[in-house]
């Protein structure tokens, strides 16, 4: 009897969940998901690390494009923006550039972001936008009935690809280690503790931070991506990990038969807004650094 576990009765967890605060990020629009899908715990995942973090409703916008994640902005009680398919980076840049002060959060799929909208990312990672990339990926388009996406695994059946999939799938994450992303890491729905933990380190991160998110699809997936699978899959990065260590990120993001979840990288660097504003000091004939402050 001392190995069984106190039974959670659900009177008293609604009673912590409106007590925590975290309730007040959200909107009184309900998720329209399937019941089961993994983007429930990255809602909740978003709205406690808001809340975790004091951030102000009013600080924060959301940008979402299309597909199953499009909707989030209708979710949280934040300004938010819902915008053409693929175009989620140049729209939040956009935004970060007009009013630095707001916390950015874009969200997106495996198919928004890596086939029609994968041209923006290297250049919002290059640049070093300070917004955070919140990277849902299924594996499959949801929204659109179950076609392959450009994550999908090489064999994966599907309605509209009954003879297999023969494509090879992208590695999101060594992408974004190589396009130059400040800060990178991994989580997965079925670990929502351990997922709204990440959320709060990626949104804290000053510069572009992108955060992979595995999220099973349960009503288009019942054989690659699930959580069955995912469960015996996912691992923790190794302890000694240095996030510092760019080869050593590399190394772990290649090994997608057990993926890691983690901050696989992180680095201190000026971001988009700190070059407009040095541009800004040039041009009005003032010098960088401690001379601009000595000068003045």
């Amino acid at each position: 009897m001392a190995d069984l576990r106190e039974p959670v009765y659900l009177e008293n967890k609604l009673a912590e969940v409106r007590d925590s605060g975290r309730l007040d990020y959200r909107s009184k629009s309900l998720p329209t998901w399937c019941p089961g899908c993994g983007y429930f715990s990255v809602a909740e995942g978003v709205t406690k690390a808001l809340n975790d973090l004091h951030i102000a409703n009013k600080d924060v916008t959301v940008v979402s494009g299309i597909g199953c994640a499009s909707r989030f902005p209708f979710f949280t009680d934040t300004y938010g923006f819902h915008t053409l398919h693929g175009r989620t980076l140049p729209v939040a840049t956009g935004i970060k550039v007009a009013n630095d002060d707001l916390t950015v959060i874009v969200v997106g799929g495996d198919g928004d972001a890596f086939a029609i909208g994968g041209g923006h990312i290297p250049h919002a990672a290059r640049r070093n936008v300070d917004i955070t990339y919140l990277l849902f990926d299924n594996g499959i388009y949801g929204l659109t009935k179950g076609q392959t996406s450009p994550t999908s695994v090489h064999g994966f059946k599907t309605g509209t690809s009954p003879f297999e999939n023969q494509d090879q799938p992208l590695n999101p994450l060594m992408m974004l280690l190589s396009y130059g992303s400040s800060w990178v890491g991994q989580a997965y729905a079925g670990e929502p503790h351990h997922l709204a933990d990440m959320i709060a380190k990626a949104v804290t991160h000053r510069g572009f931070s992108y955060l992979h998110i595995l999220s099973p699809c349960v009503t288009f997936d019942k054989t690659s991506m699930t959580y069955s699978n995912l469960n015996m899959m996912v691992r923790d990065l190794p302890e000694n990990h240095d996030t510092s260590d760019m080869m050593a990120a590399m190394k772990e993001a290649a090994t997608v038969d057990h993926p890691a979840l983690g901050v696989f990288y992180e680095e201190a660097r000026p971001t988009l807004a700190d070059g407009f504003d040095e541009i800004i000091r040039r041009a009005q004939g003032r010098a960088a650094g401690p001379a601009a402050v000595a000068a003045e």
